[in-house]
């Protein structure tokens, strides 16, 4: 994978995720609104979401998945010294998240902030932490991505209750010899930032699904090309394309257009809904849980969502 000459490398030692226990089937839903399983399956892919009660916070979800990624790791945690979380459902602004998910779990004194891009924040904390390992900035990065969308939708609305769910996802970055993070393509459509937008405190989250389709289906498929050229890798050579988990229908679309015919593509949306900050490590975690996916096998990551904004990276699997 290319890197500029004579930077020092990066990669990703292990994932980690978590997800609440409970679990909302289409059923479910269509008890309470108007819609039912043929209705959402067809729309946007999803079969089923697990969805937090109201004693567990985004930050629990990300300690659970934190901690998992650790301990893969192999690391431990006094060699944590930079916490990344990417999270747009904070039910407060102040504090961040980084700071406490760090003390649950017992990282002493590292740096720690957030990063909010919605959707693509998993892309752009991962290639912050990157950033400042070659840099020198870091030595070993814990990133987090962490969403309790339940507590800003409003569950009368088939038009998002049905799409967004909660969950978390981590992964564990650390120096190398060898390049394992490829350099990151990122970029926003700013005009269309009130495609998905939460108007204030009181309001819940609300999606312009038809502008979000058509923006994903023909703005993205270049982007991940580039991503990929960037990296040095021909799309026919990944082992894995995990693009975030919005819709089934957008993700099939770009999997197509990108022509990557040997790679596992992930399809989390089916049993996990979208996580937004929290899909891409969450789905790829489960993958390698799974077995689907191999070590040393390289990963295009592209994240996407509100803003407009977009973000990815090809890595290598741990």
């Amino acid at each position: 994978m290319k890197i500029p000459q004579g930077s020092p490398g990066a990669k990703i030692l292990a994932f980690g995720h978590y997800q609440p226990s409970q679990v909302v089937t289409n059923d479910d839903l269509s008890a309470t609104m108007e819609t039912d399983d043929a209705w959402i399956q067809s729309r946007v892919g999803i079969k089923e979401r697990r969805i937090a009660p109201d004693s567990e916070s985004e930050i629990d979800l990300a300690v659970q998945a934190g901690g998992k990624a650790l301990a893969a790791s192999g690391l431990s945690v006094s060699d944590i010294d930079l916490v990344i979380v990417a999270t747009c459902t904070l039910e407060t602004q102040i504090p961040n998240a980084a700071g406490r998910v760090a003390t649950r779990l017992g990282i002493d004194a590292p740096g720690a902030f957030d990063v909010n891009t919605a959707c693509s924040g998993f892309c752009y904390a991962l290639a912050v932490a990157n950033d400042a390992i070659r840099a020198g900035s870091a030595t070993n990065v814990l990133v987090v991505g962490t969403e309790k969308l339940s507590q800003w939708i409003d569950w009368t609305d088939r038009a998002t209750a049905v799409i967004f769910a909660d969950g978390a996802g981590a992964a564990v970055v650390g120096p190398s010899d060898t390049p394992g993070i490829g350099p990151v393509v990122w970029g926003s459509a700013g005009d269309k930032f009130d495609a998905i937008i939460i108007k204030d405190r009181d309001s819940f989250l609300h999606q312009e699904g038809q502008t979000v389709f058509r923006w994903a289906t023909t703005a993205l498929h270049p982007v991940a090309k580039e991503i990929c050229e960037r990296a040095g890798v021909d799309p026919a050579d990944l082992a894995a394309f995990v693009p975030h988990q919005a819709n089934l229908r957008i993700i099939e679309t770009i999997a197509r257009k990108l022509g990557a015919e040997n790679a596992v593509i992930a399809k989390d949306i089916v049993l996990a809904g979208n996580t937004s900050a929290a899909s891409i490590p969450l789905a790829l975690s489960r993958m390698i849980e799974r077995g689907e996916v191999q070590p040393g096998g390289l990963a295009l990551l592209l994240g996407f969502g509100a803003g407009l904004t977009y973000a990815g990276q090809v890595i290598e699997i741990p």
